[in-house]
């Protein structure tokens, strides 16, 4: 009982917009794709993104260093290419895609890895990125970066070679306000992290505020999401760039 009501709330858009979302993100990116093309999934993990790219040739890569109970299905899926991100062993213009979610704020050197995808991808080749603005720490000690703005998406690609930019929130401040609140409720939940006295004492507090914690405030926020213009609390972004083609050489035809 206790794990099917985790699974529903890992795939209801109150409680986990943010991983429900870039799961439909990523599945329209994948539905876009033509039959064949040569995919790379950066940073696969689990591979939870493999049947979406099943008519896709699809590969994958991570450095294979997490522990199961570190990633999204508590294990690795099948891994193509064993190494550093920022220096996969396979030629120039392998790919005509590259996916990478989630992944470069676990890098050291994320700009090197942005060049990395520059060169594995053919000119016309898209980049799907999906990176947060502000996370907690997780995948320790594998945690560089608290996220990403769009105007360092936009540099950073642009000076890799990438054309086309397309920068969207995932979702806007009222939603991030949301998550935080989810995770305030389950971060005080007496006698999970607080001693036994200060577990007693929040108790009658926090059950009274755990419908508004973890009903009213998702809830709210849901509804009134869609005026937020700023976004400025965003959780993060989802982003698409095309290869850009190599100018001509002056002289050539």
């Amino acid at each position: 009982m206790i794990a099917l009501l985790r699974k529903q709330l890992r795939t209801n858009p109150l409680f986990a917009f943010n991983l429900v979302f870039r799961d439909r993100w990523v599945a329209q990116q994948a539905a876009s794709l033509p039959a064949g093309t040569r995919v790379l999934d950066v940073g696969a993990g689990s591979c939870p993104y493999r049947p979406l790219f099943a008519h896709c040739d699809y590969r994958t890569q991570d450095f294979t260093g997490l522990k199961d109970d570190q990633l999204r299905h508590g294990g690795y899926g099948q891994i193509d290419y064993i190494c550093d991100a920022a220096a996969i062993p396979a030629p120039d213009a392998s790919f005509d895609a590259v996916l990478c979610t989630e992944v470069i704020e676990h890098l050291a050197e994320p700009e090197k890895v942005i060049n990395e995808f520059a060169r594995l991808l053919r000119p016309g080749g898209r980049l799907m990125l999906t990176a947060p603005l502000g996370s907690g720490i997780h995948q320790e000690p594998h945690h560089y970066f608290g996220g990403f703005t769009p105007w360092w998406h936009r540099r950073v690609l642009e000076a890799a070679g990438f054309e086309s930019i397309h920068v969207e929130a995932n979702a806007g401040s009222f939603r991030f306000f949301s998550q935080e609140s989810l995770r305030f409720a389950a971060g005080t939940m007496p006698f999970r992290r607080l001693p036994l006295l200060p577990s007693l004492l929040w108790l009658p507090f926090w059950l009274l505020l755990l419908p508004v914690l973890a009903g009213l405030i998702p809830l709210a926020a849901a509804l009134l999401d869609r005026y937020d213009r700023e976004q400025r609390f965003t959780i993060g972004y989802h982003v698409t760039a095309v290869r850009r083609a190599a100018a001509p050489v002056l002289g050539t035809p």
